[in-house]
């Protein structure tokens, strides 16, 4: 054990000392304080957040919720998805923006019987796109998700037979394709995608469907996004709702 974790351990112990020196007569309350504190300490010295899981919910959850970095985001993905069928919502899901499909294979999980469609370039961000970023001083990062492709995406998917590889830029990718969607997520980090992307996808979601966007409370990075969304909710009247997750995601509902 190191020397933080000698720390943390001594200091949750100091906890639960005082708590018996003076008495503490509701040991459900006392519990939540230690916890509450060890969350803290935690944080403060690791940089990390611990969460209790959602054990009150009455049945089981899926699985793969506990198996990716960002818990709230990938819970959040398997709560709506029970809604969505608890509530008979037809149509089929979409990701725009999959790059290495790590969020796009928990999409598929979550929705077994339904035709995902994986939209992207594969080769990264589009040169038009990049110098809008520039000139509006939106992005402030040069990430290069070009480090994919369409087979490495796809041996991530359990249900490999749903998936509709759409690769090209979007929306031109999208053009002729009738479909209607239940669910969609927009992870594609800037502007002028983000906003291509909504106003191609809301129109088409059902009622009852659901869009992520990622990014939107990104700050550091990619600034556009928040634009985006805020430009298009405003123009058609739609309410949102900001996410705890690790990117700070959005989710708008139909």
């Amino acid at each position: 054990m190191n020397k933080q974790s000698k720390n943390v351990t001594s200091d949750v112990t100091n906890i639960a000392q005082r708590g018996k020196v003076y008495g503490e007569k509701k040991p459900f309350t006392f519990k939540r304080k230690i916890a509450a504190r060890f969350n803290e300490i935690i944080f403060k010295k690791f940089g990390i957040v611990m969460c209790r899981l959602m054990v009150v919910i009455g049945r089981q959850r899926a699985g793969y919720i506990y198996n990716d970095s960002d818990y709230f985001r990938v819970s959040s993905l398997e709560l709506i998805a029970y809604e969505i069928y608890a509530n008979t919502v037809s149509g089929n899901v979409a990701e725009v923006g999959v790059f290495r499909g790590d969020f796009a294979k928990n999409i598929n999980k979550a929705f077994p019987d339904r035709k995902l469609y994986l939209f992207d370039t594969f080769e990264g961000f589009d040169e038009k796109d990049i110098q809008l970023e520039t000139k509006n001083n939106y992005s402030k990062d040069g990430h290069d998700f070009s480090g994919t492709t369409t087979e490495l995406v796809l041996r991530k998917m359990l249900h490999r037979e749903n998936c509709i590889v759409k690769k090209g830029y979007f929306p031109e990718t999208a053009e002729g394709l009738e479909d209607t969607f239940s669910f969609v997520s927009i992870d594609v980090d800037l502007y002028e995608p983000t906003y291509n992307a909504l106003y191609y996808f809301f129109p088409r979601l059902q009622h009852g469907g659901y869009i992520f966007i990622h990014d939107y409370n990104d700050g550091k990075r990619y600034t556009g996004v928040k634009e985006a969304v805020l430009k298009y909710c405003k123009e058609n009247k739609i309410p949102y709702f900001p996410l705890s997750d690790n990117c700070g995601s959005v989710i708008i509902m139909k």
